[in-house]
């Protein structure tokens, strides 16, 4: 199929990327509808059931660097609060720092795509942006840089992502600024650069954001995850999705 792709003239390649940009603007329309009249009784199990499975799972447990999203209720995004406050629970009271996991988030620096991720080490470091999403500061209380995960030494595990929909081929519909496209594209060439294990892209869903298989429209842009959260359970997708949530 790639092959044919290839053949085809600028006009016909043009006309095919429009179509599917027209299909998920139309998805993207339904989808959150959808969302908006999601009772909030079950909106709220739902949120606690992924969270809670994503805590208990082993492949969570044992990452030791990850990305995750903030959740904004405007977006009716599934909420990620109770994973980020375990992620930056204080440690033992004996010490023990093992079980701390360092944590990046998200901050749009630009409407051109552009995210960075930041190291931060408490829900403290968050601030407002303008559309009253809370972001990490580029500097910290003290006026030191944060760390971007871009510049760090060391591989993130994991990522957790949202997004309007999914199916289980791997396909995310997300909300067509092209973020979270650019940057997992971006980390991956760098894991591969530095011969780091990649990561594990793992998008949480709510059970109604999983759609049947040929809905989802996708450009070679459109990067896959390798498993789904939704509330009856872990979805595992890629291979190596199989491999490493030990299914």
């Amino acid at each position: 199929m790639s092959q044919s792709n290839d053949s085809s003239n600028p006009e016909e390649k043009e006309h095919d990327l429009e179509s599917i940009f027209q299909q998920k603007r139309i998805l993207r329309s339904q989808v959150r509808k959808t969302l908006k009249s999601m009772d909030p009784s079950l909106r709220s199990h739902e949120d606690n059931a992924i969270q809670n499975i994503v805590l208990e799972a082993p492949w969570f447990k044992s990452s030791q660097r990850l990305c995750a999203y903030i959740s904004c209720s405007a977006l009716r995004e599934v909420d990620t609060s109770k994973l980020l406050s375990q992620i930056l629970q204080i440690p033992n009271a004996d010490g023990d720092t093992k079980t701390r996991k360092k944590l990046y988030v998200p901050r749009v620096e630009d409407k051109n795509s552009h995210m960075r991720m930041f190291h931060i080490s408490s829900i403290d470091d968050l601030i407002a942006n303008s559309m009253n999403i809370l972001e990490p500061a580029p500097v910290d209380a003290d006026g030191n840089e944060r760390e971007d995960v871009m510049q760090a030494n060391e591989p993130v595990d994991l990522f957790l992502l949202p997004g309007l929909a999914f199916d289980r081929s791997g396909r995310r519909l997300g909300r067509g600024g092209g973020y979270y496209d650019t940057f997992l594209k971006k980390y991956q060439e760098l894991a591969k650069e530095r011969n780091w294990r990649q990561p594990l892209f793992v998008a949480l869903s709510y059970s109604l954001q999983i759609m049947d298989e040929g809905i989802i429209s996708a450009t070679p842009k459109d990067m896959p995850v390798d498993a789904l959260v939704s509330p009856s359970g872990v979805i595992p997708i890629s291979a190596t999705a199989l491999d490493r949530m030990q299914f």
